[in-house]
């Protein structure tokens, strides 16, 4: 949609995977990262893990079988998130993978991002990680787990973790990721962080405008 006589879309995509490959979104979710750090501070204390399934019609190395969109082709991707919601890491796979084996690198991913987590951590997850597996992982690495267990209602088991559904809710927006036609595993990750990069400004400009004040200042709370 943005080619010109001057750019064209084989160039446009030329470019995407370039970064891609050196990594780009990668580095600027960090910066952003760093900069919420820095002015509003991240809660590292309370961790929430969870996956999203969206669509992958054209397939390729990141898509599989979707148990929820009849056996179509669907990407998975699981995000930690600190205690309001940050997105720390991302692991993108195969929509048919169970949430669960995607805990430990989406953990590490976090870790990657941010820099060593705090000796006192709480994950939080949902049911999908009510296995012995997950637990021992979590023991492992030294933290603690809030665990839904199998079996009991979901909204009596909410506790801290809905701040990472609202933060896929967030990364839904983007249209590139509700559907993505991407075939490169490193494009489809390119265009996860670069989108969790942008979530993570918005939450920044957002929380900053009660603390902070500059020239072109939001003066709704609403972001345009």
């Amino acid at each position: 949609r943005i080619s010109t006589a001057g750019c064209s879309d084989q160039t446009i995509r030329r470019r995407v995977k370039e970064w891609a490959g050196l990594g780009i979104s990668e580095k600027v979710h960090a910066l952003a990262l760093e900069a919420y750090d820095r002015m509003i501070g991240l809660g590292l204390g309370e961790i929430s893990v969870d996956g999203c399934i969206t669509k992958a019609p054209s397939g390729g190395d990141k898509a599989g079988r979707s148990p929820v969109d009849r056996g179509k082709q669907g990407l998975k991707r699981s995000v930690a998130s600190d205690a309001c919601g940050v997105p720390l890491g991302i692991v993108s796979d195969r929509a048919n993978r169970h949430d669960s084996p995607l805990l430990g690198p989406t953990l590490e991913a976090a870790k990657e991002q941010v820099g060593p987590l705090p000796d006192a951590v709480n994950v939080n997850l949902d049911r999908g990680y009510d296995s012995a597996k997950s637990r021992a992982l979590i023991t492992e690495l030294g933290f603690t787990a809030e665990i839904a267990r199998k079996g009991v209602p979901a909204p009596l088991q909410a506790g801290k973790r809905w701040v990472v559904e609202r933060t896929h809710s967030w990364m839904n927006d983007y249209g590139k990721l509700r559907r993505c036609t991407k075939r490169n595993g490193e494009v489809v990750d390119f265009y996860l962080y670069l989108a969790a990069a942008l979530v993570t400004l918005r939450m920044l400009i957002r929380r900053a405008t009660s603390r902070y004040r500059w020239d072109g200042r939001p003066t709704t709370r609403r972001l345009k």
